[in-house]
């Protein structure tokens, strides 16, 4: 279906692919991965015609139907469902074409733009179009809201939804994942699963893509290498191959160890709990995984204090939220070693749980207490935005203790890949990953006793959400994290809180217990929606049936104003008195057997108005 030959790709003096040959088939789905850097979202803009190659070095058919997320969408007045409902353009041309003759009482047109717009399932489209919304966390009361009334970040939940709504034999999607809750990316997993046509797949989250995908294009060295099987039989598959290597196996060896050490102190103290159970599996898979990393650029751990206390922060009876209250009635203590997870669809109040412990918001009603050695390290979502831009990062680590020296400091902010110039640069030359590093390496320079983190994977690559994975998992203090990647929550935490409907509750099951319970809730809102549809369905059905049968009604009035016209002219050729001469017209007989069969249709026709006439009259009533 696409096929790359020999591709060679060069941009800004940097070689990107070299002498690349790759085939994807009909309903691959194939994760694109690689560091960041080579070459994953170019070969997307080769396949778009974006970027200029070798003509023979690309190749699929003309008609290949390929969609792609876009990242940027204006803020205009047109309506969020109309925008998703865009994604299907030949339907919506249909559409207008049908609109069009209708104006112009082009009858004979309308009948075939009917028959197109029934085989495009035109009649399901807005339901399917608000399925897609309300599987992406869109409410029903936002169907209809301008562009422009949405955040960025919903924009490009939008995007996605016009993305999916849109007919495709290859649909590429480039990080869809960004800006959505672990919720609506349970949804969408599930929603590719079930989706027909060929699929290339950027992303670094990689329980998504071990959803998603069964074969994985590794980019590396100029090169791409197609491996069968998901993200997860691809890390194997790529330790083995690293293996043959002697100085590597040894390397291998020594993460191994450490991680078979850690997995030893967990099951020494696990329950038989589901989320305890859950935490063994994704340690142990991470001990098969962890020498495919062995080559990582990133080394880091987060130390803590010796200071301790108990409880480090309690909340009893807490009313919290801005103005007015988001949740209420919270009783929330966390001790010295706990790990909690926070789950819960966007909007529900996990952050304002957070900002609230962190003492960002005050409590509305209700007790905050914290220990005498509580000490923070908060990741929140916008935590690259409080670095200072016009400093280094080694000034930003220097500020936090001046007594170490160039060499300690470049030392440590090694283990987060800030090496050589790199170091002394302003943070206003940082792309977000960078910065989101930068962050995490000051957070861990202070060791704190409790590690409050909001989203700690945005912008980050996956050999850096594997380094910060080990080093939570290696943190001695407690956790309180909140994150849409299950890999990190299922490697990190021992316990679940739900958060929804204004209250703060302990879940008692693990993340697949929570993706049954979300696909479920989802299934059931998207049936309300419908259910809302049926109960106008009625009213629909009775408009749509009404609609056609006027329809009907003036095709049959301008057929019989045809029969009409040529019967009449019939009779007025039967009555010329010149027929009936002792000589008659050899045409006679014609005549009269056009006459009887004119009137013989003129009956039918008039018969079927009339019928078509006391239907809408039974309607209109």
């Amino acid at each position: 279906m696409l096929s790359f030959n020999n591709l060679e790709l060069v941009l800004g003096g940097n070689t990107l692919f070299n002498d690349v040959s790759l085939t994807i088939h009909h309903h691959q789905k194939v994760g694109l991965v690689g560091a960041n850097g080579t070459g994953k979202t170019s070969l997307f803009k080769v396949i778009k015609n974006e970027i200029e190659v070798d003509q023979s070095s690309v190749s699929y058919p003309s008609d290949l139907r390929i969609s792609y997320l876009a990242q940027e969408i204006e803020g205009t007045n047109e309506l969020a469902i109309d925008y998703v409902l865009s994604g299907d353009s030949h339907l919506v041309n249909i559409q207008n074409q049908i609109t069009e003759a209708e104006k112009n009482g082009n009858y004979d047109k309308l009948g075939e733009l009917y028959d197109i717009f029934t085989s495009l399932d035109g009649y399901s489209a807005k339901s399917k179009a608000e399925q897609l919304l309300v599987g992406l966390g869109f409410k029903s009361n936002e169907f209809k809201k301008p562009l422009k009334d949405f955040s960025g970040g919903w924009r490009v939940r939008l995007n996605l939804a016009k993305t999916l709504m849109q007919p495709s034999d290859l649909m590429l999607l480039d990080e869809p994942t960004n800006h959505l809750d672990l919720d609506a990316i349970l949804w969408l997993s599930n929603w590719i699963k079930h989706f027909q046509g060929a699929l290339i797949l950027i992303s670094h989250d990689r329980d998504f893509l071990d959803d998603c995908v069964t074969f994985v294009a590794h980019l590396h060295r100029q090169s791409i290498e197609m491996y069968k099987g998901n993200y997860s039989q691809f890390e194997t598959l790529r330790a083995l191959k690293m293996a043959e290597i002697q100085s590597n196996y040894i390397k291998q060896q020594k993460e191994v160890a450490h991680m078979q050490s850690f997995i030893n102190r967990f099951k020494a103290k696990a329950t038989k709990a589901r989320q305890a159970q859950s935490r063994i599996k994704s340690l142990e898979k991470m001990e098969l995984i962890a020498p495919a990393h062995i080559d990582s650029p990133f080394n880091f751990k987060i130390s803590e204090t010796d200071k301790i206390s108990n409880p480090l922060v309690a909340l009893r009876k807490a009313e919290m939220g801005y103005t007015d209250t988001i949740l209420s009635n919270v009783d929330f203590t966390i001790c010295p070693g706990d790990r909690v997870g926070l789950l819960g669809p966007n909007g529900a109040g996990k952050s304002t749980l957070i900002k609230t412990i962190v003492g960002d918001l005050k409590l509305l009603d209700g007790d905050r207490e914290t220990g005498a050695n509580f000490k923070i390290g908060y990741f929140s979502q916008h935590q690259v935005d409080d670095l200072d831009l016009s400093i280094s990062a080694f000034t930003h680590i220097q500020r936090l203790d001046e007594t170490k020296t160039e060499k300690q400091i470049r030392t440590y902010l090694g283990g987060f890949n800030f090496k050589g110039d790199k170091v002394k640069d302003t943070i206003k030359l940082f792309s977000g990953g960078e910065k989101a590093r930068l962050a995490f390496a000051i957070i861990s320079y202070q060791k704190p006793n409790i590690l409050l983190m909001d989203e700690p994977t945005n912008h980050l690559d996956m050999e850096m959400r594997h380094a910060l994975t080990v080093a939570i998992q290696s943190f001695r203090g407690a956790i309180v994290l909140i994150s849409h990647d299950r890999h990190l929550l299922n490697s990190s935490v021992d316990s679940f809180y739900l958060v929804d409907k204004g209250k703060l509750d302990i879940f008692d099951g693990d993340l697949e217990d929570y993706k049954n319970l979300i696909l479920n809730i989802k299934n059931t809102d998207a049936k309300v929606v419908n259910k809302k549809k049926t109960n106008k369905s009625t009213n629909n059905d009775k408009t749509k049936k009404s609609k056609n049968l006027k329809l009907e009604i003036a095709k049959l009035e301008k057929r019989l104003q045809r029969l009409n016209r040529k019967l009449s002219e019939a009779n007025e050729e039967l009555a010329n008195p010149d027929l009936y001469l002792d000589n008659p017209s050899e045409n006679l007989q014609d005549l009269i057997r056009n006459q009887l069969e004119l009137s013989n249709e003129v009956e039918v026709v008039e018969k079927e108005w009339i019928e078509n006439v006391t239907r809408l009259e039974k309607l209109s009533d």
